[in-house]
């Protein structure tokens, strides 16, 4: 029995030594290094090259290396039957928080128009607004967006969130399903997307959504870039209906150079780092799937791969 870890061009030397430190017994191998694919029952997968999982005959669980689950369920050649789960862990979700809360304030408290002012060696105090005006729409209330949700209400943000289905969050006003769409996005001044990425989601956030949000309305993504449609986007902003966006994840990454967004005014980029995975607080949730795969007990986490989440 063994445990294989496939992630290409990836580092994963912390998270076979967080592996090892917790439990010395279990065998792990690194794709595409492994001895004999009939002895691996367990998969600790990131971006993996499609069709790869066919090949271990009796594989009984694949793990997410994170929250997201989209590139697996882009393999049409995963192995029927076998169970499908993903990563949710507190450090996560704080990073996420952290992450997006910087963010809903930098943009409330008017902090790329004071560095503007800096270049310009201007003193000028601008009115500010009480918190308490300033909505936030979560797109997405599952583990983390009902979370962020959370932590931005306890700063004092009136918080809405979206979700596909009735979901009740703490200090949060809740809307759901197509006829709910509409009357979130009117009522959100700074929108944050933590949709999973589905065939129902992607290229959600266009012109028809951005329409809908009142006018001067900001947009911060840490989903899937595949969530935007990028020159709607940069259409909104330009034509002075949005003001502006913060964005971490894209649908080319690394960013190419020529793209517009590293250059444009109202646009703020960062590399993919809202919320990474901490191999030391995420190993014990996947021991833990690992021995309840082995023994057949339910697992944690696991993936409706229909809903794509």
């Amino acid at each position: 029995m063994s445990l294989t870890i496939i992630c290409p061009g990836r580092d994963m030397s912390q998270w076979i030594s967080a592996l090892k430190d917790r439990a010395p017994q279990l065998k792990i191998e690194v794709w595409p290094d492994i001895a004999d694919p009939a002895a691996v029952e367990f998969a600790l997968v990131w971006k993996h090259p499609a069709g790869v999982l066919a090949g271990f005959p009796n594989l009984r669980c694949i793990s997410s290396l994170g929250a997201g689950v989209d590139a697996l369920l882009q393999d049409t050649g995963l192995p029927v039957g076998v169970s499908l789960v993903r990563i949710v862990d507190d450090e996560l979700k704080q990073s996420m928080a952290e992450y997006v809360c910087l963010g809903a304030l930098q943009h409330f408290r008017q902090f790329d128009e004071y560095r503007q002012q800096q270049a310009d060696c201007t003193w000028q105090a601008r009115p500010l607004r009480h918190i308490g005006t300033m909505r936030v729409g979560i797109l997405g209330l599952g583990e983390l967006g009902s979370h962020v949700g959370g932590k931005l209400a306890e700063m004092g943000f009136a918080v809405h969130g979206w979700s596909r289905s009735v979901k009740a969050c703490e200090g949060i006003t809740s809307y759901y399903g197509d006829e709910g769409l509409a009357a979130f996005l009117a009522v959100t001044d700074i929108l944050v997307c933590l949709l999973p990425l589905t065939p129902v989601t992607r290229d959600i956030l266009n012109s028809k959504l951005f329409r809908q949000l009142p006018n001067g309305a900001y947009l911060i993504n840490v989903a899937r870039g595949e969530h935007l449609v990028e020159e709607d986007l940069l259409a909104a902003i330009d034509a002075g209906h949005l003001s502006g966006a913060l964005l971490d994840v894209f649908k080319s990454e690394p960013l190419p150079q020529e793209h517009p967004f590293w250059r444009h005014p109202r646009i703020k980029i960062t590399p993919h780092i809202a919320s990474i995975t901490n191999p030391e607080s995420a190993v014990l949730q996947i021991l833990e799937n690992y021995s309840r795969a082995l023994s057949g007990q339910p697992l944690l986490n696991q993936v409706d791969s229909q809903r794509g989440y």
